[in-house]
C-alpha cells in the first residue's frame, strides 16, 4: 500500500502525460454491488476496502495465480456458497463495457500530450470482458497490473510507470475512481483527481486545459 512517507512537490509542473484508470472511469463496473451482495456488505467503501486488501485479489491482479486458484481463494476467503465455475461466470460479467462517450473522450485529449492507461486488472477481465477489443485499442501505452506484477495503490506501481514514461512524476495527471488510488498517486508525486465516469473525467480534463 502507499506508505504516505514521500512528500509531493508543492509546485505543480506543466502536465505532459495523461494517465487514465479504466474501470469506473471509462468502463462501467457492476461488481461492487454484486460483491457486496455476495459477502453481505452494503457499504460501498467497505466493499472496496475488502476488495483492495484481499490477498487473493492482490495475487490475481498481480498475475501470481490462475483464475481457478483465484476463484477458490475468494470463495474460501469470503465463505461463499458457490462453485469456482459459478464465481468466475459472475466475475467475468462485472465489467459491463465502455461507458457512452468513453472513446470520444480519449480521442479528445490534446494531441501534444502523451496518453496511457493504468489499471488494476486481471487476465480474465482484460482478455474476455465485454468490449475487450475496443478497450484495448484506446491506448497504445497500457500499464496493466497483472502484466507488471504490481497493483494500485502501492507506491511501486506509480514509480514503475513514471520510470517507463521517462518523465518527471509531477508532469503526470492521473484520473481514478478510487480515492485510495488517487492518494497513492499523489504520494508518488503525480497530480491526480478522483472522478467517476466519463463526464466527471471530461470535466477534470477540461478544467486543466487538457482537451482539444
Amino acid at each position: 500500500m502507499a506508505d504516505g512517507k514521500r512528500v509531493s512537490v508543492e509546485t505543480e509542473l506543466a502536465i505532459e502525460i495523461v494517465v487514465l484508470d479504466l474501470g469506473g472511469v471509462l468502463v462501467e463496473l457492476g461488481g461492487v454491488d454484486e460483491l457486496g451482495a455476495l459477502i453481505g456488505e452494503q457499504d460501498e467503501a467497505e466493499v472496496w476496502r475488502r476488495w483492495l486488501n484481499s490477498e487473493w485479489v492482490r495475487r490475481y491482479e498481480r498475475g501470481r495465480c490462475t483464475r481457478e486458484e483465484f476463484a477458490n481463494g475468494m470463495i474460501q476467503e469470503n465463505r461463499l456458497e458457490l462453485e469456482p465455475e459459478e464465481f468466475l461466470v459472475l466475475f467475468l460479467a462485472w465489467p459491463r463495457g465502455l461507458f457512452s462517450g468513453a472513446q470520444s473522450l480519449v480521442q479528445s485529449v490534446r494531441p501534444d500530450l502523451e496518453l496511457a492507461c493504468l489499471s488494476n486488472t486481471n487476465e480474465l477481465h482484460w482478455k474476455e470482458q465485454k468490449d475487450a477489443g475496443d478497450v484495448h485499442r484506446l491506448f497504445e501505452k497500457q500499464f496493466l497490473s497483472y502484466e507488471i506484477g504490481m497493483v494500485k495503490p502501492d507506491l511501486e506501481i506509480f514509480d514503475c510507470v513514471t520510470s517507463a514514461l521517462a518523465c518527471p512524476a509531477g508532469s503526470i495527471f492521473f484520473l481514478d475512481d478510487n480515492l485510495i488510488n488517487v492518494e497513492g498517486a499523489r504520494v508518488a508525486g503525480w497530480q491526480a483527481e478522483r472522478v467517476a465516469g466519463v463526464e466527471e473525467a471530461r470535466r477534470a480534463l477540461r478544467q486543466r486545459g487538457l482537451l482539444r
